[in-house]
């Protein structure tokens, strides 16, 4: 992208962010941050940014001192689109022989590093003809172009990978979606489940996909839910909450700025208990929310009972975010499935992006989520009843740590 700004146009870029950032974002003092000081501190050197690139990085910097999800400044070019959005993988430090190195970890079927041929346990050694990339460093990517990665296999030697970017339909949630949905028999009574996200904002198309897969393991009395990677998205995850309990339960309700400062109770929030089952029914849908307070409680569709109740597993990691720590808080709160893997991240606001001018996106949370006990999800996550690593030497013989852990809970519920 070339671009050059002047000292103007920077200067009313900046002031829209600092204002977007106190009109609507859900806290600014959520983690003791005081903006203005914030602000205050940092105008001047920000300004004085000639380099829109340096400019860029150094606005995405003071929001993300906010430490909140769904903040960040970019622009809409679609460039520094991180791993699990644009390819569909995710990456864990591990040490090798002394040095770190960023180790594929959920590599989602579909993805495009999957189709690359990327497979988890592979380590990535260069991006882009040469460029070395070690942790701290990530690995960020360009919507729409093509990316050189060169990558050690798991059993050994040195593979270049050629990985394909496709254009996604929202530049302002530039997000590739994989393959939704897996399904497999671990044995016969143990039913495996994986949902890499949950797309669309209402979740027609996954929970259909959901209600193939349970359809799929019909006569399992076990389950497995594989949420690791999974990096959440819209209200999809509702149908496979639902399938988790018979009966109509409450989940836990989103709650703006303003709603939360005039006061509430929860038992009168507008309620959402259906995943429609057709687009027809949308507009009927916008119709009805369109005039509400975008505080909004969450119930289960209550779709009756199924063989695997009371002996479901969840299996989470450290990616596991967004609308997939609401399964697995519900879960773990009404004690309907014992949670096995890595405490997940703690990234649970509800986001918007909004333009701030020459082509920049400003996102920010505009809601907060609390389950229905009343505990903030955003920076606490969700702590498995069983901790296990990802081993890469165990993946190496062939042996995924944290799915035999969840198999031996499974058959001793």
């Amino acid at each position: 992208m070339t671009m050059t700004l002047s000292l103007n146009e920077r200067t009313k870029i900046f002031d829209k962010v600092c204002r977007l950032v106190k009109a609507k974002h859900f806290n600014p003092g959520l983690n003791g941050v005081d903006w203005s000081e914030l602000v205050h501190g940092r105008r001047s050197q920000i300004l004085a940014c000639a380099s829109h690139e340096v400019f860029e990085k150094e606005v995405h910097k003071l929001v993300a001192e906010l430490k909140t999800s769904h903040t960040g400044f970019r622009h809409a070019g679609m460039r520094n689109i991180p791993a699990r959005h644009a390819v569909n993988a995710t990456l864990q430090r591990v040490d090798v022989n002394g040095t770190e190195r960023w180790m594929f970890q959920d590599v989602h079927q579909g993805g495009p590093a999957y189709t690359a041929g990327i497979r988890p346990g592979d380590l990535l050694l260069e991006c882009g003809g040469g460029r070395e990339i070690r942790p701290p460093n990530d690995l960020m990517f360009s919507i729409g172009e093509s990316a050189n990665l060169l990558i050690e296999k798991l059993h050994g030697g040195q593979q270049k990978v050629n990985v394909q970017l496709p254009v996604p339909k929202s530049q302002k949630h530039p997000v590739t979606a994989p393959l939704s949905v897996n399904t497999g028999r671990l044995s016969d009574e143990i039913g495996l489940l994986k949902v890499a996200m949950f797309p669309g904002v209402v979740g027609i198309d996954v929970a259909k996909e959901i209600d193939r897969g349970i359809a799929a393991l019909d006569g399992c009395t076990r389950l497995i839910v594989d949420l690791r990677g999974n990096t959440g998205g819209g209200i999809g995850g509702l149908r496979l909450m639902s399938y988790l309990t018979p009966g109509k339960l409450e989940v836990g309700y989103s709650l703006t700025r303003k709603r939360r400062e005039r006061g509430y109770r929860r038992e009168d929030l507008t309620r959402f208990g259906r995943i429609p089952s057709s687009k027809a029914t949308l507009l009927w849908l916008a119709a009805r929310y369109a005039f509400v307070e975008k505080s909004i409680l969450v119930v289960t569709e209550g779709l009756g009972e199924r063989r695997f109740h009371g002996r479901v597993v969840l299996l989470v990691n450290e990616h596991t975010a967004s609308a997939g720590e609401m399964v697995s808080a519900f879960a773990e709160e009404n004690d309907l499935a014992t949670i096995v893997g890595s405490k997940t991240p703690g990234r649970l606001l509800s986001g918007s992006a909004f333009k701030v001018g020459h082509g920049y996106i400003l996102g920010l949370p505009v809601a907060g989520y609390l389950t229905w006990r009343g505990r903030m999800l955003e920076n606490n996550g969700v702590v498995p009843r069983f901790c296990i690593e990802l081993s890469r030497d165990a993946l190496r013989e062939g042996r995924d740590t944290q799915l035999e852990t969840a198999v031996e809970v499974a058959k001793a519920l």
